[in-house]
């Protein structure tokens, strides 16, 4: 056993215990054989002990949850056998008043402050039935939910037996790894199908002799190096490193699968882990809270390296100082960072994740991302980072894949472990460790680097066997709760949100889920999957569809029917358009809208034609729309918002896939792959008119917060007149779809009286319209009946517009109801382009 001695404090540092199992979990239980950790580690704060110890992840100490101080080694509450085995003296602080890395609230700089630590810990399981109450469809399918969620409890209950709980087993990168303590570094790693394992890198000249490391009955591998004779560590920060490994394939050397940073060499093709352990006074310190969780969530859906103007890489330090305030200034309270975890091929668009716990080297450091989150935070902007856990890259070199030389450690064997359209990896969510290594990996990004939340990436391929793949859902319960569901991956998702949810009341979880599953953002504890937000995918299809029709095809009830239709209390985050729309292939909607007229008739200075007028105004219309009706959050894809000219194109070259598909390359162009900024912002563009629309559409959200009001009503949805009115709150939202029929005096429903404003109008000049509505007129509602409503009012609605009225509240209410006229309110016609 070892002994480290810390300014006093002996600690003991115990052996690990771990368990493999590449089944289920069922044998997990039988078998006991469980990586133990104390119960009594329920805390993520991190006590100082001098230097080494500040805001560092390696900290040796933990709180406990009962205020006092547990020092490992210290095991109670013992409840298995192997346990017993580790029996050995611990210390307790009495002190509940100790110094500790406190989090970015309260924080000035790198100063420590004496706190009063407060214990982590997740609420136990609930009763799991409230799911049956909300939707009662949901009973005649009661077997297959009630296993399912006892299952979960199962999974719960055996994790607190056997690892102290969730908020420890969730904490895998304290053990697994590189660990640093005082007295050296300790590297740990799971690969039970390897023969011989030995830690290589620029420490000990890649001698595959000098550091052999040794295997536990449980296919841990595990070496400490002790610090060198002058109490520096013995592996230099910014070392590369690997593990060497005999395998039943051979030799393999490997990146290490918990590796913090991950390069490659310039001219290289494989990438070499990296020993990240920067110097106290080089390391990043958090100097600003947490945002409030916002109500709405009006995301801009981003990616560093394609964020810069110019062709080329950007980095995380210019998109803090660049694009950060853009966002801000743009009324978007929430960036989506896209492709965080480190993908070995960039074309991917960091789908194809080679390691989980690595942020991508292209745009800077560990410490340059911590920095853009800071920033973030500073601005008030709510972070969310797109993770990936439904698959991971087939790289065997740099990633998972065959990492022990098996193809099952990881991963499903066979073909259950290949997704055959994404040439990618499969993980066994039943696998215990697997499940250790995900948890593990969603909470290292929001202890380590502060994210406030995650979009999930994929889910649907996670929840079924299928994977989504050549099937049509159609809303029938069967096609949710049958042999098609891999119960283990909705156990792995109840998990995580659970934790997530647990730990961080305030993180949000959203889940890309294109099947419907009924409960997917309901609470775990209530029989739940436990997503905050579902991305309803289904719109931006519809949209697609819609514009490769003629007009006079679309169809009112058609539109209004896609952005309404999800589940009662379930949240949606929606978007017209994502970064799918925007890749090489597929085509943005101001692209399907205005084709190659964009490269022509963009300016100003020269006349328009028929088909920028179109495509403009129903630009604003559909965005609005969706915004308006389809959800309670909005997501926009960086530079859509302006309605960015031609595609994404990663550069690349030509690609073989495994079945000889051969996918032609771009020369490694860079020309496709950045986000043409200076175009929205000249404002002698029409671009900047559309970045000028999504723009108020989002101050007039921050305002009103029309996405949460509970109050929604369609009071008319006309398929001869093409018109659509609703209700969001104290709105009056009015679409006029028609191509060029303008209807003055037109009466539409209110839920209020009083007076009325316009507070968004699509066809102002500033937004590139024709400027056909007055702004300075008030509109009085006239008591009586009209589609169903208590009261209305007359409008203008020209052709292909929209306009956004608001309640005036808090005024006198005036005695006398003003009837518009055409020449009250209406711009002569005849001097502007048939639209």
């Amino acid at each position: 056993m070892v002994v480290h001695d810390f300014s006093g404090l002996r600690l003991s540092h115990l052996p690990s215990v771990y368990r493999f199992n590449a089944s289920s979990f069922n044998s997990a239980a039988r078998s006991g054989r469980f990586f133990v950790l104390s119960k009594k580690l329920q805390s993520s704060r991190k006590i100082i002990v001098e230097k080494y110890f500040s805001d560092s992840k390696f900290s040796a100490l933990t709180l406990a949850s009962s205020k006092k101080v547990l020092v490992p080694g210290a095991i109670s509450d013992a409840s298995s056998p192997l346990i017993d085995q580790l029996q050995s003296p611990g210390t307790i602080l009495d002190d509940p008043q100790v110094t500790h890395n406190v989090d970015s609230e309260g924080m000035e700089g790198d100063k420590k402050i004496e706190v009063e630590a407060k214990p982590m810990s997740i609420p136990p399981p609930g009763a799991g039935q409230k799911v049956y109450e909300i939707d009662p469809l949901l009973l005649d399918f009661r077997d297959h939910i009630d296993y399912r969620y006892a299952q979960y409890k199962r999974m719960r209950k055996e994790i607190d037996k056997y690892e102290g709980g969730l908020e420890v087993f969730s904490r895998g990168y304290e053990k697994l790894g590189f660990i640093r303590s005082e007295t050296g570094i300790t590297y740990r790693e799971w690969a039970p199908g390897a023969k011989s394992a030995a830690l290589i890198g620029d420490f000990n000249n890649w001698n595959p002799n000098a550091d052999i490391m040794n295997q536990n009955e449980f296919g841990v591998w595990e070496i400490f190096l002790p610090n060198n004779a002058d109490g520096l560590p013995p592996i230099p920060h910014g070392s590369r490193v690997k593990i060497r490994m005999e395998t039943r394939s051979g030799i393999k050397d490997s990146i290490p699968a918990w590796i913090k940073f991950s390069v490659q060499a310039p001219g290289g093709i494989s990438y070499s882990g990296i020993y990240y352990d920067p110097p106290e006074e080089e390391k990043y310190v958090f100097k600003h809270p947490h945002p409030k969780r916002p109500k709405s969530l009006r995301i801009y859906e981003s990616h560093v390296g394609m964020s810069s103007t110019e062709p080329k890489t950007n980095t995380y330090a210019n998109f803090r100082d660049d694009v950060l305030p853009r966002i801000k200034s743009l009324g978007y309270n929430t960036v989506q960072i896209m492709a965080i975890q480190e993908h070995s091929y960039y074309a991917s668009f960091g789908y194809h994740v080679t390691n989980f716990f690595a942020p991508s080297s292209r745009f800077g450091t560990p410490d340059d991302l911590k920095s853009l989150i800071d920033r973030a935070h500073e601005l008030g902007l709510f972070v969310l980072m797109d993770i990936v856990h439904s698959h991971a890259s087939n790289n065997v070199l740099d990633g998972l894949n065959m990492f022990d030389g098996t193809d099952s450690h990881y991963f499903h064997s066979g073909s259950k472990g290949h997704h055959w359209m994404w040439d990618s990896r499969l993980f066994n969510y039943g696998s215990w460790e697997v499940v250790r290594f995900l948890l593990s990996n969603a909470r290292w990004w929001l202890e380590e680097y502060k994210f406030d939340g995650f979009r999930f990436d994929g889910v649907t391929s996670m929840m079924y066997t299928h994977h989504g793949l050549q099937v049509t859902f159609t809303g029938n319960y069967n096609e949710y709760f049958g042999y098609a569901t891999d119960v283990d991956a909705v156990i792995y998702l109840m998990l995580v949100n659970d934790m997530i949810h647990g730990l961080y009341p305030e993180a949000v979880t959203i889940g890309e889920d294109v099947s419907g599953m009924p409960s997917f953002c309901l609470p775990v504890k209530d029989g739940g999957v436990g997503f905050d937000y579902r991305l309803h995918m289904a719109v931006a299809d519809k949209w697609i569809e819609l514009l490769k029709k003629r007009d006079e095809e679309w169809q009112m009830g058609d539109i209004i029917h896609t952005l309404t239709n999800r589940r009662w209390l379930e949240k949606c985050v929606v978007y017209a358009e994502s970064h799918d729309q925007a890749l090489v292939g597929d085509k943005t909607i101001a692209f399907w809208l205005m084709d190659k007229d964009m490269y022509d008739f963009m300016s100003l200075d020269k006349p328009s034609t028929p088909l920028i007028d179109r495509g403009i105004a129903l630009h604003k219309m559909i965005r609005l729309i969706t915004m308006g009706l389809g959800g309670e959050g909005y997501l926009n894809f960086m530079g859509n918002e302006f309605g960015h000219p031609e595609w994404i194109d990663f550069p690349r070259g030509e690609q073989r896939l495994h079945s000889g598909k051969v996918i032609p390359g771009n020369n490694f162009s860079y020309d496709k792959c950045r986000r043409r900024f200076d175009l929205g912002d000249a404002a002698f563009l029409r671009y900047h008119g559309m970045q000028e629309f999504d723009k108020a559409m989002q101050h007039v959200e921050a305002k009103y917060g029309f996405m949460t009001w509970e109050h929604q009503y369609i009071s008319r949805k006309d398929e001869g007149d093409r018109v659509i009115v609703f209700e969001r709150g104290n709105l009056v939202f009015v679409f006029n779809f028609h191509w060029h029929q303008s209807y003055s005096d037109y009466r539409v429903g209110c839920p209020k009286p009083g007076k009325y404003k316009i507070v968004l109008d699509s066809d102002d000049t500033i937004f590139g319209g024709f400027s056909r509505l007055k702004h300075d007129v008030e509109y009085f509602s006239t008591e009586g009946w009209h589609d169903d409503r208590p009261r209305s009012l007359l409008v203008y609605a020209p052709c292909r517009t929209a306009v956004v009225y608001a309640l005036v509240e808090n005024e006198p209410k005036a005695v006398v109801t003003l009837q518009l006229t055409e020449n009250a309110n209406v711009v002569e016609e005849s001097k502007l382009l048939d639209c």
